[in-house]
């Protein structure tokens, strides 16, 4: 019994204890609970112009509570503790903590991250803080892009980007820009970066139908542009690094995004600006009347036509866009399609894009494992217009008529032969029907995509594992129609052919990252190590030439298939020391199938050094420098791209079957005959040698920052195309390493941010780049007295061409006479200064091919860019400005239409031309005077955008939708002495260009 109470009164006590406890805890529990009840927060979060900002991480400090902002900018957190602190946080922007208090509306705007040095930057296989670079790279984000009717990709950054080079397309619908990268670093080879686009290196060589491989991507999926200057930065790519390299990186979803839809569409209307001056009827008909005789007056009409007027027209464009984003189950995604239809200013010229993308995102394992689905595809449909119309536009007589009233030949007015009625096979054709009665259309498909997988490992989590596989599918096929009535084609019966292309390009790159933070010693290592293979085939399959109503008029060819494979081992290692001392050494050691197996493999070794000279103590207390940081790096990349219509394997001995027009008659056949080729068995890399030296800056907390960088490419054993000496039995000219080349200049950069407040924002960037070009080694023997290699065909003329690659000249240097003049300013013709050989003084008194000259270069001394960006509240103001200055252009429109030789001949018609010979009085064409190389400095206005974001402008809950509307104005004016139709000529030679429009847009952004 007393065990029992005893018992009973400690149960009992125990008893009492568990109630005390238990009432604690829900004591605590209902004042947990209580405080969990906070308020429900809601905000908006903005970028500094008042530009909602979708995705920011809005987390509870202290927590791992937190939300994603929507696609309005929005976000809500219910339960939020009162005094509690927010943190709002996204890439590229300076974080910020907001004390909660009271309140339960939180709006914040984000300023973008001053400390520019902090951020991480894609670089080749991976990515880097950009505190840690050692090499010259420049990174674009989509907010800072080219806005309006941009169609290619490099048109995003045309004029933005220190030392790179962008010449615009032609007006022709899809054309390409010409991409330099510090000047050209071949002579014969390529000289195009390599492009890189979401980890896989597309193939620089075009597939018919497209401009270039950017012609294929949607300029709206791209959200950064990275540039890979210097070969410190590029050596990593060594083989195909030579000209820089170009990243591309597209837009993905996000880890927790909520759906977002984006939808826009912008309208276009394209016009020609100018003319090319021609005589018009009155004058034609003076002209005529004073210079030709009785047959040639008697073919003058009595219609007054501008040909320019009849091929030309306003043109109407439309790009529509819609993406959708966002995160399923730890799987963020990306999706969207794009539709481009634009009409060319030259008629029936049309270019037509359907895009799609799909990104995937999901994370395994703890998100340990990180894969990355990257799917694009491509379907352009290319309406060509005939080309060949523009210059007949300017020859054609503008006495004639459009329309010659009769059904033969289309209806058009041809210049027929009296004594067969059929047309003049010597004749310009009617411009408008070389237009309307040929077809000719493209189709190309192409689908770029990989799978990216990226494993840290569990056990090693500094240590990362990637693999990737990666496509690139491409298939062209083209036809031309041209009826049998056309006078183009009259003589054969018109025109049926097609032909096709595919390309068949395959990536597997492995590599292993170590990334570890030393601290006890103050350091950190990032180092790399991988494989990369790549595989291209190339397939042309041959088809007769036939008539229009399917009779063979050629028969096909031999189909084409070729394929080459690189092989590429790499490894770089970046130390860094105190965030002050960065080293950065990379080794990569590649081979091509193109060379020979004694010369295939190749070193490409860089390294480079930055100090971070602001983190040293005596620059601490400097507060108005904000960032202070010395560059230099040095490294070899590689060049095996071949020119242009080079077999893939030029070190072998090989045959070729003859032309159909050079066969053998044996009794009543004939027959093709196989003949050899030359080639260099020892044909090797061509390698080039770079050197950079730079500073970044930045001040007043990144207020104005900058760089200036000093630059020397050294290009050995170029891959060039010489003549072989006479005596030769295989062929006049051969593929072999021959020549040096060498480019040297200076980069500068400043971007300033002068105005940032609440309502007020203003952005304004200039760069300008001074690049010196010149050949310095052109022959295995060195040839004192070799005047060069003559390039730069010209219209005119059989064979003529007016530049010149010569030892200690640029690279396409004109070779022209030095024209004399009277005393009033008149060019003399025919008459010019006796140089004699080697541009000396006095010559022999005749005037020959040696007493032309190297006179100025294609190539621009100096190219800058101007820009500027302002945002007033909801209202945005911005412009891109592009300048040369040191080019020169051959105006050969001039040179082949400015004497009266073109007006009058003995062939049966008469031919228009440029007023220019009413001011030089020339009989006959001077094609060599320097008179017609002119000054193509120039300073252009490519953009000027206008933009109104109106915010949220539906009320409905969780239904938020922001509308932006904008006006865009391309190609606004150009301030030049040139009197050609543009200045900006790739390549020098202005002969008859498709013109570039002058573009007006406009077009509206929703997101859901």
């Amino acid at each position: 019994m007393k065990l029992f109470s005893q018992r009973f009164r400690r149960d009992a006590r125990s008893a009492s204890l568990w109630r005390l406890v238990v009432i604690a805890l829900l004591s605590v529990g209902i004042h947990a609970s209580v405080l969990a009840q906070g308020v429900t927060l809601t905000g908006v979060v903005k970028e500094a112009d008042g530009v909602p900002l979708p995705g920011v991480t809005v987390q509870v400090k202290g927590t791992n509570r937190g939300t994603q902002t929507n696609a309005d900018g929005s976000y809500q957190l219910t339960n939020v503790p009162a005094g509690s602190a927010l943190i709002f946080s996204f890439i590229g922007k300076t974080p910020q903590e907001v004390l909660v208090g009271n309140r339960t509306a939180v709006d914040v705007v984000l300023a973008d991250d001053s400390k520019s040095l902090q951020e991480v930057v894609v670089v080749g296989y991976g990515t880097q803080r950009r505190k840690d670079l050692t090499g010259a790279i420049t990174s674009i984000s989509a907010e800072e892009f080219q806005k309006g009717n941009i169609v290619n990709p490099e048109q995003l950054v045309a004029g933005k980007l220190a030392g790179v080079s962008i010449t615009p397309p032609s007006g022709q619908p899809g054309g390409g820009s010409t991409i330099r990268i510090r000047g050209g670093s071949s002579l014969n080879a390529s000289n195009d970066p390599l492009v890189v686009i979401d980890g896989v290196p597309v193939d620089n060589t075009n597939i018919s139908g497209a401009s270039n491989a950017l012609s294929l991507i949607n300029p709206q999926d791209i959200e950064t542009f990275t540039v890979l200057k210097d070969a410190s930065a590029a050596a990593i790519y060594g083989a195909r690094a030579a000209n820089g390299v170009i990243l591309i990186t597209t837009k993905k979803g996000r880890q927790g995004d909520q759906l977002r839809v984006s939808v826009s569409a912008l309208g276009s209307v394209s016009q020609l600006v100018n003319q090319v001056p021609v005589l018009s009827a009155d004058q034609f008909r003076d002209v005529i009347g004073q210079t030709g005789n009785a047959a040639q007056q008697a073919l003058l009409g009595t219609a007054n036509t501008n040909w320019q007027d009849q091929i030309y027209q306003t043109a109407l464009s439309g790009d529509y866009n819609a993406s959708v984003t966002g995160s399923v189950k730890n799987m963020p995604f990306r999706a969207s399609f794009g539709y481009l239809n634009q009409n060319g200013i030259l008629k029936t010229s049309n270019f037509e894009r359907f895009s799609g993308s799909l990104g995937l995102s999901p994370r395994f394992f703890n998100n340990h494992l990180r894969v990355d689905v990257n799917l694009k595809g491509s379907i352009i449909n290319n309406v060509f217009a005939d080309q060949g119309a523009i210059g007949a536009a300017v020859a054609f007589d503008p006495t004639q008529p459009v329309y010659s009233g009769q059904d033969t030949y289309g209806g058009f007015f041809e210049w027929l032969d009296p004594a067969t009625g059929r047309p003049n096979t010597q004749a310009t054709r009617n411009p408008l029907g070389l237009l309307m009665q040929k077809q000719d259309l493209t189709t190309v498909k192409r689908s770029i995509g990989n799978v990216q997988f990226d494993y840290k490992f569990h056990f090693l989590p500094e240590l990362r594992a990637n693999l990737n596989l990666g496509y690139d599918l491409s298939s062209s096929t083209g036809t031309i129609f041209v009826p049998a009535d056309a006078a183009l084609q009259f003589n054969r019966g018109g025109q049926s052919s097609q032909s096709a292309q595919t390309r068949d390009n395959k990536t597997l790159e492995f590599y292993l990252n170590y990334v570890k933070d030393l601290r006890s010693v103050s350091s950190r290592v990032d180092v790399t190590a991988g494989y990369s293979y790549q595989d291209f085939i190339r397939k042309s399959p041959s088809f007769p030439e036939l008539t229009a109503n399917g009779t063979e008029f050629t028969p096909a060819g031999v189909p084409f298939e070729t394929q080459y494979t690189l092989l590429a081992f790499f490894g770089r290692a970046n130390y860094t020391f105190k965030d002050r001392y960065t080293l950065t050494a990379t080794l990569r050691r590649d081979a091509t199938s193109r060379f020979s197996p004694e010369t295939r493999w190749g070193w490409f070794p860089s390294a480079g050094f930055a100090w971070n000279i602001k983190e040293e103590s005596f620059l601490q207390g400097a507060k108005a420098l904000s960032a202070l940081k010395l560059r230099i790096g040095y490294g070899v990349t590689g060049q095996q791209d071949l020119p242009s219509g080079l077999s893939d394997y030029p070190y072998l001995p090989r045959y070729t079957l003859s032309d159909l027009t050079a066969q053998y008659q044996f009794g009543n056949s004939f027959y093709r005959t196989l003949r050899a080729e030359g080639y260099d068995a020892n044909l090797k890399w061509e390698e080039t040698q770079a050197l950079n030296a730079a500073i970044d800056y930045a001040f007043f907390d990144g207020r104005i920052s900058g760089s200036i960088d000093v630059y020397q490419k050294t290009t050995k054993d170029l891959l060039a195309t010489i003549p072989v000496p006479a005596g030769s039995n295989l062929t006049n000219q051969i593929l072999t390493n021959v020549g040096n080349l060498e480019n040297k200049g200076v980069e500068f950069t400043i971007n300033t941010n002068p105005v940032r407040n609440e309502r007020h924002n203003l952005d304004v960037g200039f760069n300008i780049t001074y690049n010196q070009n010149k050949i310095t080694n052109l022959s295995k023997v060195p040839s004192p007295n070799d005047p060069g290699v003559l390039v730069g065909g010209i219209t005119g003329g059989t064979g003529n061409t007016v530049q010149i690659q010569t030892v200690g000249f640029p690279t396409n240097s004109f070779f022209v006479y030095q024209q004399v003049y009277d005393a009033s300013g008149k060019p003399l013709e025919g008459v010019y200064v006796d140089r004699g050989r080697n541009g000396e003084t006095t010559g022999d008194g005749k005037i020959t091919i040696d007493d032309r000259y190297r006179y100025q270069s294609a190539n621009p001394k100096i190219f800058l860019g101007f820009t500027s960006q302002y945002t007033y509240g909801k209202f945005s103001a911005g412009f891109v400005l592009r300048g040369n200055i040191g080019n020169y252009v051959y105006n050969n429109v001039r040179s082949n239409y400015g004497a009266y030789r073109n007006f009058t001949n003995a062939l049966g018609f008469n031919a228009n031309g440029s007023p220019n010979v009413l001011e030089t009085g020339f009989v006959n064409n001077q094609y060599f005077s320097d008179y017609y190389v002119e000054n193509g400095s120039f300073l252009r206005m490519d953009n000027f955008n206008l933009g109104y974001n109106f915010g949220k402008v539906s009320n409905r809950p969780g239904k938020g939708m922001n509308l932006r509307l904008s006006a865009t104005a391309q190609n606004v004016f150009v301030i030049t002495n040139y009197t050609g139709l543009d200045p900006e000529v790739s390549g020098g030679i202005d002969n008859n260009l498709y013109p570039r429009p002058r573009i007006i847009s406009a077009g509206l952004n929703l997101d859901f």
